[in-house]
């Protein structure tokens, strides 16, 4: 029998409809999951062979999720490598060497999924996030390929501490995993965490730290960045952010001005003789937080005192006192194939105490100094107190989930910055901690 032209055919509904959604499951295997959703339908082959929790697991204590192992039972020997690729450890004093590992990360590391931004990192700032008080020369992981030893792959591993109800925990931040975009089907990345893990572990460190943009086994929290723009008419030209409905250029423009200079008369540029009682602010204020990072004074020398187009750091200084701080870090983004704009200078929300001043009222002196700085953006994740001044201030959601915070329960208010291979219980976090969060994805308003 003829179909009838005139009616819908059933049978070519149903597969047009069956082909669109087999399309759709193939589109969501081929992308890492963005979404717990996503995730509960995902195998992960190798994290389901790591000491983490699984998505589905109820974490009900605080203790390490493996004990940490004797010397006897660690491996001595790297890892090994698919053919025709090397182990190398990198020397970042060598200039040679600083400009290959930002050749790699500045072509290959992490972009949008438009593929309109990629991540900039100046080589000052790699070193600055690289090698903090205690660095290792053997945690600055490469591969090379063996033929004509180009660098291909890199992982990075970094000390630290936090205090997990209180209690103090050495352990590392994994940094820059990344993996040249043409061998990404080599599996080479797993073997990237697997030889780090080796190297932390001979020098006795068992627990580590890390962010990722995507969903892994298990988040302790979720955590998006939201945008404030500085400079509205560079970021619509980019498409980074967009005109919203009925909103002029010029209207979008008035919206986003700020004052010519900051609220605070007091506020002024950290210098090394603020160290001591700055330090001892942050310290105080890192304490209310169940899991937070602890720094040493040093560490705090190395993470805050200001360097040109890396960090910035300002306090408040009434009488001598020190009584807030608020701090941001510098990180440009390449805007790919734009012919009027080849960057987008970027400020980052480090970590702000606030207890002369209210938190709102700090921040919009942030901005007030970053825009007059030159800064195109602010960005700021939604943790600790940030949900406080947000929406005031006029940041943006971000339209990508960016960070994933390892372990229980989700409380982002909370938690800074990173995550944690440690079990902790359920309302157990805040983590602040300087370079965690900087080098993960990418998102846009």
């Amino acid at each position: 029998m003829e179909p009838n032209p005139g009616q819908p055919n059933n049978m070519d509904q149903k597969s047009m409809e069956d082909l669109r959604k087999a399309m759709q499951a193939i589109s969501m295997q081929q992308r890492p999951p963005r979404t717990t959703e996503e995730a509960s339908h995902r195998t992960f082959q190798f994290w389901s062979t790591q000491p983490v929790p699984k998505l589905d697991e109820q974490v009900t204590t605080n203790e390490a999720i493996e004990p940490n192992q004797t010397p006897d039972k660690i491996r001595q020997d790297p890892y090994t490598l698919p053919d025709g690729f090397v182990w190398d450890t990198l020397d970042l004093d060598d200039n040679a060497v600083l400009k290959e590992l930002y050749t790699l990360l500045s072509e290959n590391y992490v972009e949008d999924d438009d593929c309109l931004f990629r991540f900039d990192y100046p080589a000052n700032f790699l070193k600055w996030a690289l090698k903090p008080p205690g660095w290792k020369l053997e945690w600055h992981c490469g591969v090379r390929v063996s033929k004509n030893k180009k660098l291909v792959g890199f992982i990075s591993a970094i000390p630290a501490t936090i205090e997990v109800h209180g209690v103090p925990v050495r352990i590392v931040e994994i940094n820059f995993l990344c993996v040249h975009k043409k061998l990404r089907s080599k599996r080479v990345a797993p073997v990237l965490i697997r030889e780090i893990t080796r190297r932390v572990n001979i020098n006795g460190i068992f627990q580590a730290v890390y962010t990722a943009g995507v969903v892994l086994p298990k988040p302790i929290a979720t955590c998006r960045y939201w945008h404030r723009s500085l400079n509205p008419k560079k970021l619509i030209e980019t498409r980074f952010s967009h005109l919203t409905r009925n909103m002029t250029l010029q209207r979008t423009i008035k919206l986003y001005r700020l004052p010519a200079e900051p609220k605070c008369k007091e506020l002024r540029a950290m210098v090394l003789a603020d160290v001591p009682a700055a330090h001892e602010l942050l310290t105080k204020h890192l304490k209310s937080f169940k899991l937070s990072p602890s720094f040493d004074q040093e560490e705090f020398t190395h993470w805050f005192l200001p360097r040109p187009n890396i960090i910035d750091s300002y306090v408040v200084d009434k009488d001598g006192a020190i009584t807030d701080m608020v701090s941001f870090y510098t990180l440009p983004s390449t805007v790919v194939n734009n012919p009027v704009h080849k960057s987008i200078k970027a400020a980052y929300a480090f970590y702000n105490v606030a207890t002369s001043l209210s938190l709102q009222d700090l921040m919009q002196d942030a901005l007030i100094i970053a825009k007059n700085s030159g800064f195109d953006v602010f960005n700021a994740l939604d943790l600790m107190e940030n949900k406080t001044f947000l929406e005031t201030l006029k940041f943006g959601v971000g339209d990508v989930l960016l960070v994933q915070l390892e372990v229980p329960s989700n409380q982002a208010q909370r938690i800074s910055s990173v995550t944690s291979l440690i079990q902790c219980q359920d309302d157990a976090v805040n983590l602040p901690k300087p370079c965690n969060h900087l080098f993960t994805s990418m998102d846009r308003v």
